[in-house]
Protein backbone atom coordinates (compact mmCIF):
# COMPACT_ATOMS: atom_id res chain seq x y z
CA UNK A 1 0.00 0.00 0.00
CA UNK A 2 1.23 3.78 -0.79
CA UNK A 3 1.47 6.15 1.94
CA UNK A 4 -1.84 7.65 1.98
CA UNK A 5 -1.79 11.52 2.19
CA UNK A 6 -5.06 12.26 2.00
CA UNK A 7 -6.06 9.73 4.92
CA UNK A 8 -3.25 11.37 7.31
CA UNK A 9 -4.67 14.85 6.51
CA UNK A 10 -8.35 13.91 7.04
CA UNK A 11 -7.27 12.22 10.64
CA UNK A 12 -5.61 15.89 11.40
CA UNK A 13 -8.36 17.84 10.28
CA UNK A 14 -10.83 15.45 12.87
CA UNK A 15 -8.65 16.10 15.34
CA UNK A 16 -9.12 20.18 14.94
CA UNK A 17 -12.37 19.77 14.45
CA UNK A 18 -12.75 17.85 17.87
CA UNK A 19 -10.91 20.68 19.74
CA UNK A 20 -12.52 23.78 18.17
CA UNK A 21 -16.45 21.77 19.31
CA UNK A 22 -15.16 21.13 22.75
CA UNK A 23 -12.76 24.29 24.23
CA UNK A 24 -14.03 27.49 22.03
CA UNK A 25 -16.36 29.36 24.53
CA UNK A 26 -15.32 33.06 24.15
CA UNK A 27 -15.09 33.84 20.42
CA UNK A 28 -14.83 37.42 20.65
CA UNK A 29 -11.93 37.10 23.36
CA UNK A 30 -10.02 34.36 22.16
CA UNK A 31 -7.85 33.65 18.58
CA UNK A 32 -10.17 31.12 16.13
CA UNK A 33 -8.12 27.61 16.68
CA UNK A 34 -8.95 27.03 13.46
CA UNK A 35 -7.01 29.21 11.54
CA UNK A 36 -4.06 26.80 11.33
CA UNK A 37 -0.42 28.22 11.87
CA UNK A 38 2.95 27.15 12.18
CA UNK A 39 2.83 27.79 16.03
CA UNK A 40 -0.54 26.55 16.67
CA UNK A 41 -0.27 23.12 14.43
CA UNK A 42 2.57 21.33 15.45
CA UNK A 43 1.50 20.12 18.71
CA UNK A 44 0.36 16.15 18.48
CA UNK A 45 1.90 13.27 17.08
CA UNK A 46 -0.98 13.84 13.95
CA UNK A 47 0.00 16.67 12.85
CA UNK A 48 3.79 15.14 12.33
CA UNK A 49 2.66 12.55 10.51
CA UNK A 50 0.23 14.98 7.64
CA UNK A 51 3.34 17.32 7.92
CA UNK A 52 5.52 15.09 6.23
CA UNK A 53 2.89 13.54 4.12
CA UNK A 54 2.29 17.26 2.65
CA UNK A 55 6.16 17.04 1.89
CA UNK A 56 5.74 13.83 -0.35
CA UNK A 57 2.96 15.44 -1.61
CA UNK A 58 4.18 18.59 -2.84
CA UNK A 59 7.03 15.69 -4.68
CA UNK A 60 4.51 15.71 -7.23
CA UNK A 61 5.20 19.43 -8.88
CA UNK A 62 7.62 17.11 -11.38
CA UNK A 63 4.51 15.85 -12.98
CA UNK A 64 2.41 18.88 -13.33
CA UNK A 65 1.59 21.34 -15.66
CA UNK A 66 3.73 23.90 -18.08
CA UNK A 67 0.89 25.50 -19.94
CA UNK A 68 -0.37 23.64 -22.90
CA UNK A 69 -0.30 20.03 -23.05
CA UNK A 70 3.30 19.80 -21.35
CA UNK A 71 4.77 18.87 -17.38
CA UNK A 72 7.26 20.35 -15.25
CA UNK A 73 9.02 16.57 -16.01
CA UNK A 74 9.76 17.04 -19.55
CA UNK A 75 12.39 19.89 -19.10
CA UNK A 76 14.66 17.69 -18.70
CA UNK A 77 14.36 15.33 -20.89
CA UNK A 78 14.07 18.01 -23.86
CA UNK A 79 17.52 19.51 -23.73
CA UNK A 80 19.39 15.80 -23.82
CA UNK A 81 18.49 15.96 -27.48
CA UNK A 82 16.43 12.32 -27.14
CA UNK A 83 13.01 13.23 -26.80
CA UNK A 84 11.08 15.44 -29.00
CA UNK A 85 7.60 16.50 -29.66
CA UNK A 86 4.71 15.19 -31.82
CA UNK A 87 2.81 18.31 -30.72
CA UNK A 88 4.88 21.37 -30.55
CA UNK A 89 1.93 23.61 -29.25
CA UNK A 90 3.61 24.52 -26.57
CA UNK A 91 6.11 27.34 -27.00
CA UNK A 92 8.31 26.98 -23.75
CA UNK A 93 8.66 23.42 -24.42
CA UNK A 94 9.67 24.01 -27.49
CA UNK A 95 12.20 26.63 -26.61
CA UNK A 96 13.89 23.81 -24.29
CA UNK A 97 13.74 21.26 -27.28
CA UNK A 98 15.76 24.19 -29.18
CA UNK A 99 18.06 25.04 -26.73
CA UNK A 100 16.52 28.54 -26.67
CA UNK A 101 14.97 28.67 -23.20
CA UNK A 102 15.52 31.83 -21.01
CA UNK A 103 14.45 32.78 -17.43
CA UNK A 104 11.06 33.27 -18.51
CA UNK A 105 10.06 29.57 -19.00
CA UNK A 106 7.60 28.30 -17.40
CA UNK A 107 9.13 24.86 -16.90
CA UNK A 108 11.89 26.37 -15.47
CA UNK A 109 9.67 28.41 -13.00
CA UNK A 110 7.99 25.62 -11.76
CA UNK A 111 11.04 23.45 -10.89
CA UNK A 112 12.09 26.37 -8.35
CA UNK A 113 8.74 26.82 -6.98
CA UNK A 114 8.79 22.94 -6.61
CA UNK A 115 11.55 22.45 -5.15
CA UNK A 116 11.51 25.35 -2.84
CA UNK A 117 7.99 24.50 -1.90
CA UNK A 118 9.41 21.03 -0.73
CA UNK A 119 12.42 22.57 1.01
CA UNK A 120 10.34 25.26 2.93
CA UNK A 121 8.04 22.67 3.95
CA UNK A 122 10.45 19.54 5.12
CA UNK A 123 12.05 22.60 7.07
CA UNK A 124 8.59 23.28 8.57
CA UNK A 125 8.81 19.54 10.03
CA UNK A 126 12.26 19.69 11.01
CA UNK A 127 12.03 22.76 12.89
CA UNK A 128 8.83 22.05 14.59
CA UNK A 129 8.40 18.34 15.00
CA UNK A 130 10.99 17.78 17.60
CA UNK A 131 9.12 19.77 20.40
CA UNK A 132 5.65 17.52 19.83
CA UNK A 133 5.26 16.27 23.03
CA UNK A 134 4.67 13.24 23.76
CA UNK A 135 5.46 11.55 20.87
CA UNK A 136 7.02 8.28 20.03
CA UNK A 137 10.59 8.67 20.29
CA UNK A 138 11.35 6.20 17.81
CA UNK A 139 8.33 7.50 15.12
CA UNK A 140 9.54 10.96 15.86
CA UNK A 141 13.13 10.32 14.60
CA UNK A 142 12.13 8.56 11.80
CA UNK A 143 9.78 11.44 10.33
CA UNK A 144 12.54 13.99 11.01
CA UNK A 145 15.11 11.25 8.83
CA UNK A 146 12.31 11.24 5.84
CA UNK A 147 12.82 14.93 6.12
CA UNK A 148 15.65 15.69 6.15
CA UNK A 149 15.86 13.12 2.77
CA UNK A 150 13.45 15.36 1.13
CA UNK A 151 15.65 18.37 1.75
CA UNK A 152 18.25 16.92 0.44
CA UNK A 153 16.50 15.37 -2.26
CA UNK A 154 15.13 19.01 -3.46
CA UNK A 155 18.58 20.71 -3.20
CA UNK A 156 20.28 18.32 -5.32
CA UNK A 157 17.94 19.30 -8.10
CA UNK A 158 18.18 22.66 -7.45
CA UNK A 159 22.06 22.83 -7.31
CA UNK A 160 22.74 21.04 -10.46
CA UNK A 161 20.35 23.05 -11.77
CA UNK A 162 21.16 26.89 -11.18
CA UNK A 163 25.14 25.72 -9.03
CA UNK A 164 25.06 28.54 -6.65
CA UNK A 165 21.50 28.94 -5.00
CA UNK A 166 19.54 29.97 -1.70
CA UNK A 167 21.11 27.60 1.12
CA UNK A 168 17.36 27.87 3.59
CA UNK A 169 17.67 25.71 6.87
CA UNK A 170 14.86 27.29 8.86
CA UNK A 171 11.04 28.70 8.32
CA UNK A 172 11.02 32.16 6.68
CA UNK A 173 8.48 34.38 6.88
CA UNK A 174 8.29 38.25 6.32
CA UNK A 175 9.96 39.40 9.42
CA UNK A 176 12.61 36.84 8.45
CA UNK A 177 16.39 37.98 8.55
CA UNK A 178 17.34 36.47 5.22
CA UNK A 179 13.52 36.66 3.81
CA UNK A 180 15.65 37.62 0.76
CA UNK A 181 18.25 35.42 0.62
CA UNK A 182 21.06 35.72 -1.71
CA UNK A 183 23.34 32.69 -2.89
CA UNK A 184 25.03 30.20 -1.55
CA UNK A 185 27.93 28.64 -2.97
CA UNK A 186 27.59 25.60 -4.44
CA UNK A 187 30.06 23.84 -2.35
CA UNK A 188 28.17 24.25 0.56
CA UNK A 189 25.09 23.46 -0.81
CA UNK A 190 26.72 20.30 -1.90
CA UNK A 191 28.08 20.03 2.16
CA UNK A 192 24.85 20.24 3.48
CA UNK A 193 23.10 17.83 1.20
CA UNK A 194 25.97 15.34 2.38
CA UNK A 195 25.31 16.45 6.34
CA UNK A 196 21.33 15.78 5.48
CA UNK A 197 21.95 12.40 4.03
CA UNK A 198 24.25 11.40 6.69
CA UNK A 199 21.76 12.07 9.27
CA UNK A 200 18.85 10.70 7.60
CA UNK A 201 20.81 6.93 7.55
CA UNK A 202 21.12 7.44 11.66
CA UNK A 203 17.23 8.06 11.97
CA UNK A 204 16.28 4.24 12.21
CA UNK A 205 14.29 4.41 8.67
CA UNK A 206 13.98 0.60 7.31
CA UNK A 207 15.71 -1.06 4.64
CA UNK A 208 12.84 -1.06 2.33
CA UNK A 209 8.96 0.51 2.57
CA UNK A 210 6.40 -0.37 0.61
CA UNK A 211 4.34 2.14 1.50
CA UNK A 212 6.23 4.93 -0.57
CA UNK A 213 8.24 6.61 2.67
CA UNK A 214 11.79 7.24 2.03
CA UNK A 215 13.96 3.75 3.30
CA UNK A 216 17.79 3.13 4.09
CA UNK A 217 18.12 1.76 0.43
CA UNK A 218 17.12 4.93 -0.93
CA UNK A 219 19.18 6.50 1.40
CA UNK A 220 22.70 5.44 0.78
CA UNK A 221 21.52 5.10 -3.00
CA UNK A 222 21.13 9.09 -3.10
CA UNK A 223 24.33 9.64 -1.01
CA UNK A 224 26.00 7.12 -3.37
CA UNK A 225 24.82 9.83 -6.02
CA UNK A 226 25.48 12.75 -4.72
CA UNK A 227 29.10 11.60 -4.14
CA UNK A 228 29.33 10.52 -7.62
CA UNK A 229 28.28 13.94 -8.87
CA UNK A 230 30.49 15.62 -6.44
CA UNK A 231 33.59 13.68 -7.93
CA UNK A 232 32.71 15.02 -11.70
CA UNK A 233 32.49 18.61 -12.95
CA UNK A 234 31.59 21.35 -11.44
CA UNK A 235 33.19 20.54 -8.14
CA UNK A 236 35.89 18.02 -9.80
CA UNK A 237 36.46 15.94 -6.08
CA UNK A 238 38.19 12.95 -7.90
CA UNK A 239 39.21 9.63 -6.54
CA UNK A 240 38.17 10.13 -2.98
CA UNK A 241 34.59 10.71 -3.93
CA UNK A 242 34.51 8.26 -6.54
CA UNK A 243 35.76 5.95 -3.58
CA UNK A 244 33.09 7.35 -1.50
CA UNK A 245 30.29 6.52 -4.48
CA UNK A 246 31.54 2.99 -4.75
CA UNK A 247 31.27 2.00 -1.31
CA UNK A 248 27.75 3.87 -0.50
CA UNK A 249 26.68 2.25 -3.90
CA UNK A 250 28.02 -1.49 -2.76
CA UNK A 251 25.98 -0.82 0.67
CA UNK A 252 22.52 -1.06 -0.85
CA UNK A 253 24.24 -4.13 -3.64
CA UNK A 254 25.54 -6.52 -1.23
CA UNK A 255 23.31 -5.67 1.84
CA UNK A 256 21.05 -8.93 1.82
CA UNK A 257 17.03 -7.84 1.82
CA UNK A 258 14.81 -7.50 -1.23
CA UNK A 259 16.62 -4.67 -3.30
CA UNK A 260 17.86 -5.95 -6.78
CA UNK A 261 16.74 -5.67 -10.85
CA UNK A 262 13.10 -7.18 -11.17
CA UNK A 263 13.42 -10.43 -13.88
CA UNK A 264 11.40 -8.26 -16.35
CA UNK A 265 10.81 -4.77 -17.74
CA UNK A 266 7.04 -5.21 -17.22
CA UNK A 267 7.79 -4.66 -13.16
CA UNK A 268 9.27 -1.20 -13.97
CA UNK A 269 6.04 0.59 -14.91
CA UNK A 270 3.34 -2.28 -12.97
CA UNK A 271 1.40 -0.69 -9.77
CA UNK A 272 1.38 -4.23 -8.57
CA UNK A 273 5.34 -3.99 -7.84
CA UNK A 274 5.78 -0.27 -6.74
CA UNK A 275 8.18 0.66 -4.17
CA UNK A 276 9.46 -2.73 -4.47
CA UNK A 277 12.85 -4.71 -4.94
CA UNK A 278 14.10 -2.36 -7.76
CA UNK A 279 12.28 1.02 -6.63
CA UNK A 280 14.34 2.63 -4.13
CA UNK A 281 12.28 5.51 -4.09
CA UNK A 282 9.25 7.11 -6.31
CA UNK A 283 7.10 9.88 -6.38
CA UNK A 284 3.90 8.47 -4.94
CA UNK A 285 0.50 8.53 -7.02
CA UNK A 286 -2.63 7.10 -6.14
CA UNK A 287 -6.09 7.76 -8.17
CA UNK A 288 -8.57 6.70 -5.60
CA UNK A 289 -7.60 9.87 -3.44
CA UNK A 290 -7.02 12.67 -6.29
CA UNK A 291 -3.38 11.74 -6.88
CA UNK A 292 -3.53 11.17 -10.11
CA UNK A 293 -0.39 10.65 -12.44
CA UNK A 294 -1.01 13.41 -15.89
CA UNK A 295 1.78 11.90 -17.15
CA UNK A 296 0.07 9.29 -19.48
CA UNK A 297 -2.00 11.04 -21.61
CA UNK A 298 0.81 13.21 -22.48
CA UNK A 299 3.24 10.25 -23.23
CA UNK A 300 0.62 8.65 -26.05
CA UNK A 301 1.22 9.28 -29.99
CA UNK A 302 -0.27 12.06 -31.28
CA UNK A 303 -4.33 10.98 -31.72
CA UNK A 304 -3.78 7.90 -33.05
CA UNK A 305 -7.04 5.28 -30.98
CA UNK A 306 -4.88 3.09 -28.45
CA UNK A 307 -6.00 3.59 -25.02
CA UNK A 308 -9.11 4.40 -23.25
CA UNK A 309 -7.58 7.99 -22.79
CA UNK A 310 -9.26 10.13 -25.45
CA UNK A 311 -7.12 13.30 -25.48
CA UNK A 312 -3.77 11.98 -26.85
CA UNK A 313 -0.91 14.60 -27.82
CA UNK A 314 2.35 12.76 -28.30
CA UNK A 315 4.01 15.87 -26.45
CA UNK A 316 7.22 13.87 -25.49
CA UNK A 317 8.17 11.08 -28.27
CA UNK A 318 11.97 9.14 -28.45
CA UNK A 319 14.13 10.87 -31.58
CA UNK A 320 13.97 8.33 -33.61
CA UNK A 321 17.93 8.21 -34.00
CA UNK A 322 18.55 7.68 -30.11
CA UNK A 323 15.96 4.66 -30.45
CA UNK A 324 17.86 3.21 -33.16
CA UNK A 325 21.21 3.50 -31.46
CA UNK A 326 20.70 0.49 -29.02
CA UNK A 327 22.34 -2.80 -29.99
CA UNK A 328 20.78 -5.22 -32.13
CA UNK A 329 18.80 -7.34 -29.80
CA UNK A 330 18.60 -5.62 -26.96
CA UNK A 331 15.40 -6.56 -25.19
CA UNK A 332 14.82 -2.85 -24.55
CA UNK A 333 13.33 -1.61 -27.54
CA UNK A 334 11.30 -5.18 -28.29
CA UNK A 335 7.69 -3.75 -28.93
CA UNK A 336 5.77 -3.71 -25.87
CA UNK A 337 8.23 -5.61 -23.44
CA UNK A 338 10.92 -3.23 -23.14
CA UNK A 339 10.95 0.79 -22.56
CA UNK A 340 9.31 1.99 -26.33
CA UNK A 341 6.80 0.33 -28.24
CA UNK A 342 5.53 0.57 -31.46
CA UNK A 343 2.21 -0.95 -31.82
CA UNK A 344 -0.99 -1.61 -29.03
CA UNK A 345 -4.38 -2.90 -28.94
CA UNK A 346 -6.61 -0.17 -30.60
CA UNK A 347 -8.81 1.96 -28.38
CA UNK A 348 -6.88 -0.40 -25.68
CA UNK A 349 -8.63 -3.53 -25.52
CA UNK A 350 -9.02 -4.13 -29.71
CA UNK A 351 -6.66 -5.71 -32.34
CA UNK A 352 -3.24 -4.31 -32.33
CA UNK A 353 -2.80 -1.25 -33.98
CA UNK A 354 0.84 -0.35 -35.60
CA UNK A 355 2.08 3.06 -34.79
CA UNK A 356 4.72 3.30 -37.35
CA UNK A 357 7.21 4.56 -35.11
CA UNK A 358 8.92 4.01 -31.89
CA UNK A 359 6.98 5.77 -28.61
CA UNK A 360 8.04 5.63 -24.77
CA UNK A 361 6.83 2.45 -23.06
CA UNK A 362 8.49 2.60 -19.68
CA UNK A 363 5.95 4.77 -17.67
CA UNK A 364 3.01 3.10 -20.01
CA UNK A 365 -0.03 1.95 -17.11
CA UNK A 366 -1.36 -0.26 -18.81
CA UNK A 367 -4.63 -0.43 -16.33
CA UNK A 368 -5.03 3.15 -17.02
CA UNK A 369 -5.11 2.28 -21.19
CA UNK A 370 -6.45 -0.99 -21.24
CA UNK A 371 -5.36 -4.11 -22.72
CA UNK A 372 -7.29 -7.22 -24.48
CA UNK A 373 -10.56 -7.95 -21.85
CA UNK A 374 -9.38 -5.36 -19.38
CA UNK A 375 -11.07 -1.86 -20.38
CA UNK A 376 -8.25 0.93 -19.36
CA UNK A 377 -9.42 3.11 -16.12
CA UNK A 378 -8.92 6.35 -17.61
CA UNK A 379 -6.84 7.48 -14.77
CA UNK A 380 -3.14 6.29 -13.36
CA UNK A 381 -1.74 5.30 -9.70
CA UNK A 382 1.20 4.45 -11.86
CA UNK A 383 4.38 6.13 -9.24
CA UNK A 384 7.64 8.25 -11.13
CA UNK A 385 10.86 6.78 -10.38
CA UNK A 386 13.15 8.72 -8.66
CA UNK A 387 15.72 6.13 -8.06
CA UNK A 388 16.29 2.43 -9.37
CA UNK A 389 18.28 -0.56 -8.40
CA UNK A 390 19.55 -0.73 -11.84
CA UNK A 391 21.10 3.12 -11.42
CA UNK A 392 22.99 2.03 -8.58
CA UNK A 393 24.47 -0.62 -10.28
CA UNK A 394 25.66 1.67 -12.83
CA UNK A 395 26.42 4.41 -10.04
CA UNK A 396 28.78 1.53 -8.65
CA UNK A 397 30.88 0.49 -11.90
CA UNK A 398 31.06 3.84 -13.12
CA UNK A 399 32.45 4.96 -9.69
CA UNK A 400 34.49 1.85 -8.83
CA UNK A 401 36.20 1.94 -12.47
CA UNK A 402 37.61 5.16 -11.49
CA UNK A 403 39.05 4.40 -8.15
CA UNK A 404 41.49 1.70 -10.14
CA UNK A 405 40.44 0.81 -13.27
CA UNK A 406 37.71 -1.90 -13.82
CA UNK A 407 37.61 -5.05 -11.21
CA UNK A 408 35.56 -8.13 -11.17
CA UNK A 409 32.60 -6.25 -9.00
CA UNK A 410 32.47 -3.13 -11.51
CA UNK A 411 31.89 -5.44 -14.19
CA UNK A 412 29.63 -7.88 -12.54
CA UNK A 413 27.60 -4.70 -11.89
CA UNK A 414 27.38 -3.50 -15.17
CA UNK A 415 26.91 -7.31 -16.47
CA UNK A 416 23.83 -7.90 -14.34
CA UNK A 417 21.87 -4.56 -16.37
CA UNK A 418 23.02 -6.06 -19.79
CA UNK A 419 21.93 -9.82 -19.40
CA UNK A 420 18.96 -8.08 -18.75
CA UNK A 421 18.80 -7.10 -21.89
CA UNK A 422 19.76 -10.48 -23.41
CA UNK A 423 22.94 -8.66 -24.19
CA UNK A 424 26.58 -9.98 -24.40
CA UNK A 425 29.41 -8.25 -22.79
CA UNK A 426 32.78 -8.55 -23.63
CA UNK A 427 34.80 -10.56 -20.91
CA UNK A 428 36.84 -8.44 -18.14
CA UNK A 429 40.31 -8.61 -19.99
CA UNK A 430 39.04 -7.23 -22.90
CA UNK A 431 38.39 -3.78 -21.20
CA UNK A 432 40.92 -0.87 -20.01
CA UNK A 433 39.49 1.90 -17.79
CA UNK A 434 38.40 3.97 -20.67
CA UNK A 435 36.60 1.68 -22.82
CA UNK A 436 35.22 0.58 -19.58
CA UNK A 437 33.98 4.39 -18.96
CA UNK A 438 32.85 4.44 -21.70
CA UNK A 439 30.81 1.21 -21.88
CA UNK A 440 29.20 2.32 -18.17
CA UNK A 441 28.30 5.97 -19.96
CA UNK A 442 26.94 4.01 -22.94
CA UNK A 443 24.37 1.61 -20.78
CA UNK A 444 23.28 5.02 -18.52
CA UNK A 445 22.10 6.77 -21.34
CA UNK A 446 20.37 3.46 -22.88
CA UNK A 447 19.34 2.06 -19.41
CA UNK A 448 18.46 5.11 -17.54
CA UNK A 449 16.58 6.94 -20.38
CA UNK A 450 13.47 9.49 -20.11
CA UNK A 451 14.45 8.96 -15.92
CA UNK A 452 15.58 13.38 -16.12
CA UNK A 453 18.91 11.39 -15.08
CA UNK A 454 20.83 11.86 -18.31
CA UNK A 455 20.87 15.89 -18.51
CA UNK A 456 22.67 15.38 -15.35
CA UNK A 457 25.23 13.16 -16.96
CA UNK A 458 25.82 15.18 -19.20
CA UNK A 459 26.64 17.66 -17.08
CA UNK A 460 28.74 16.46 -14.73
CA UNK A 461 30.68 14.45 -16.88
CA UNK A 462 30.93 17.29 -19.51
CA UNK A 463 30.40 14.50 -22.35
CA UNK A 464 27.09 13.62 -24.66
CA UNK A 465 26.33 10.31 -25.68
CA UNK A 466 26.38 10.78 -29.69
CA UNK A 467 23.66 8.27 -31.49
CA UNK A 468 25.95 8.29 -34.30
CA UNK A 469 29.14 7.57 -33.82
CA UNK A 470 28.78 5.49 -31.09
CA UNK A 471 31.10 7.39 -29.05
CA UNK A 472 30.74 10.48 -26.92
CA UNK A 473 31.32 14.54 -27.79
CA UNK A 474 32.85 17.04 -25.49
CA UNK A 475 29.47 19.00 -24.10
CA UNK A 476 29.99 22.19 -25.75
CA UNK A 477 29.38 21.94 -29.38
CA UNK A 478 27.42 18.76 -28.97
CA UNK A 479 24.94 18.51 -31.44
CA UNK A 480 21.54 17.40 -30.33
CA UNK A 481 19.71 15.73 -33.01
CA UNK A 482 16.58 16.22 -31.78
CA UNK A 483 16.43 20.23 -33.27
CA UNK A 484 20.35 20.02 -34.56
CA UNK A 485 21.19 23.08 -32.52
CA UNK A 486 24.68 23.04 -30.88
CA UNK A 487 25.17 22.59 -26.98
CA UNK A 488 26.88 26.45 -25.07
CA UNK A 489 28.52 26.79 -22.14
CA UNK A 490 25.81 28.29 -20.88
CA UNK A 491 23.57 25.63 -20.83
CA UNK A 492 25.59 23.51 -18.02
CA UNK A 493 23.05 25.77 -16.20
CA UNK A 494 20.08 26.49 -16.29
CA UNK A 495 18.75 30.23 -16.12
CA UNK A 496 17.38 31.67 -12.67
CA UNK A 497 13.35 32.48 -13.15
CA UNK A 498 13.48 36.30 -14.39
CA UNK A 499 10.35 37.12 -11.67
CA UNK A 500 12.45 35.78 -8.95
CA UNK A 501 15.05 37.93 -9.58
CA UNK A 502 12.93 40.73 -9.75
CA UNK A 503 11.53 39.86 -6.60
CA UNK A 504 14.60 39.52 -4.93
CA UNK A 505 18.02 41.43 -6.17
CA UNK A 506 19.86 39.54 -4.08
CA UNK A 507 19.69 36.82 -6.49
CA UNK A 508 21.60 38.45 -8.98
CA UNK A 509 23.90 38.46 -11.23
CA UNK A 510 21.93 35.79 -13.26
CA UNK A 511 23.57 32.57 -14.68
CA UNK A 512 26.40 33.51 -17.83
CA UNK A 513 24.96 34.45 -21.18
CA UNK A 514 21.01 34.55 -19.67
CA UNK A 515 19.59 37.84 -20.22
Amino acid sequence: MKFNIVKSLSKVLLSIALLISSSCTKFLEEKDPSNLQPDNFYTIPTHATAAIASVYADTRFITGGANIISINWQMLDAVTGTATTESAQNSDLNNLLGLAYDGSNQHVINWWNGLYKVIANANLVLAKVPAITPMDDAEKKRILGEALFLRAWAYFYAVRLWGDVPLILAPQSATSKDFLPSRTDKEKVYAQIVADLVAAENSGLPWMDISGRVSMAAVKAQLSKVYLTMAGEPLKKGGAYYKLAADKAAEVITTPGTAGLFSNYADIHNTATENRVEHLFQIQYLSSVQANNEYQFLLLPNFRPISAYTATFGTEVPTLKFYNSFEAGDLRVKDREGYFYTSYFTNGTGAVFNLGAPYIFKFFDVTAHGSPGKPGQQNSSLNVPQIRFAEVLLNYAEAQNEVGGPNQAAYDALKRIRDRAQLVTPELGTFNQASFREAVWRERWHELCYENITWFDMVRLRKVYNETTNGFDAFVGHINLSSNQPLQAKHLLFPLPNQEMINNPNLKPQNPEYK
